[in-house]
């Protein structure tokens, strides 16, 4: 049996991971090994440890590292203890190899980790770029540290050749947000108000705000200028999804939390989960805010995206999604813009860049059968460029 010890630190993960911890289990020829992280183990982003647990998967390990703080300094403490109890989970544990998806500072940490233990990686989603946010940083370091890699699009790998990966290590799979999609039975719209414990109205927005962590302080303003558009709206319903635990996050958290106190038709969650997120989109008119889903998973809905500002610039997206500057009169524009005929008539066309389907089990099947001897020692493969 080949041991795969995957690693999933926030709600976002997991819920793109489940399909391939599931098929890690029911294979012959995988062992599941599953350590839990970050957020999941914080009561102040939802316990998500618990929806985990609740979909029938036994949580070998916990490795606590998140701090109660949002700052620079915080998030790098969290870092170091996440260093330091991973190091010690795969000395207990002796995964064959480790699996990861993303950029995030939980899973550098245990790549970190992973590396100087001598333990192989294969890594989802590199290639991928986010120009306003740390994650690019993290995303790329942790492409140099791993010896699998599983990517979305053509495009993605070829940067991650660029990167010096050799290409027969480096496969095209497809989106995973699409598999969710796919296999979910998604909720009725009677379900999900009453699991909401909200009802929608003739117009509803789903808005999803995180920080943008390379820009310093200016959280603050960014989610007043969102929400200042969004006071505008008549008629409109918003639900929210709360934040990562990124750098200044707490202050978006805290100043959502203010916005719907007293309003009837908005109503914030710590954490939707994949479920209730994707039967959510069946129903909105388009997606408010900078998450990476609003390009990935959207589109997918023939639903608009408003994308603000700076965060996911670079990454690539379907016609469906309109480009806006963090400032309230542009975010209004864009809003309007979304329910207008001459763009509401191209929906229907749009096609995820992202793919169709059955990107987890071209990922089990090669977790089951890529050859791990010798796989430590990577030789940096040159690109031909023309540097003219």
């Amino acid at each position: 049996m080949r041991k795969i010890c995957v690693i999933t630190g926030s709600r976002a993960e997991y819920g793109l991971l489940r399909w391939i911890i599931n098929g890690i289990l029911n294979s012959s020829i995988l062992e599941l090994n599953l350590i839990v992280t970050g957020m999941h183990l914080s009561p102040e982003f939802g316990s998500t440890i618990k929806a985990i647990e609740a979909d029938g998967f036994n949580v070998d390990r916990k490795v606590e590292m998140l701090l109660s703080s949002d700052s620079p300094v915080g998030i790098s403490k969290s870092m170091g203890l996440g260093l330091i109890g991973f190091a010690d989970a795969f000395c207990q544990v002796k995964p064959d190899l480790v699996l990861v998806i993303g950029d995030r500072f939980e899973i550098f940490s245990a790549i970190t980790a992973a590396m100087v233990a001598r333990i192989p990686v294969a890594h989802i989603g590199g290639g991928d770029t986010s120009q306003g946010a740390i994650d690019e940083a993290i995303r790329h370091s942790i492409t140099k540290m791993s010896h699998l890699h599983f990517v979305a699009t053509d495009t993605y790998r070829d940067r991650v050749i660029q990167l010096g990966e050799n290409p027969e290590s480096v496969f095209l799979v497809g989106g995973l947000g699409i598999d969710n999609i796919l296999k979910l039975k998604l909720l009725s719209l009677k379900e999900l108000e009453e699991k909401l414990d909200f009802r929608f109205s003739d117009k509803n927005l789903l808005i999803t705000f995180h920080p943008v962590t390379l820009e310093e302080e200016t959280s603050s303003v960014q989610i007043r200028e969102l929400l200042l558009s969004l006071e505008n709206l008549e008629n409109t319903n918003l639900i929210f999804t709360m934040p990562n635990a990124d750098t200044e996050g707490r202050k978006i958290f805290k100043y959502i939390e203010n916005f719907c106190k007293d309003k009837r038709n908005a109503k914030a969650y710590k954490s939707l989960g994949q479920l209730l997120y994707l039967s959510c989109l069946q129903y909105v008119d388009a997606v408010v805010g900078n998450s990476s889903s609003g390009l990935t998973e959207v589109p997918s809905f023939k639903k608009a995206t408003i994308n603000i500002g700076d965060r996911q610039l670079g990454r690539l997206s379907a016609s469906s999604v309109i480009n806006c500057d963090a400032n309230s009169n542009d975010i209004l524009k864009a809003i309007e813009k979304s329910y207008s005929i001459e763009f509401t008539s191209i929906l229907e066309s749009v096609k995820n860049p992202y793919g169709d389907s059955c990107a987890s089990e071209k990922i089990i099947k090669l977790l089951e059968e890529y050859p791990l001897h010798n796989i430590l020692k990577k030789k940096f493969f040159d690109v031909n460029l023309n540097h003219t």
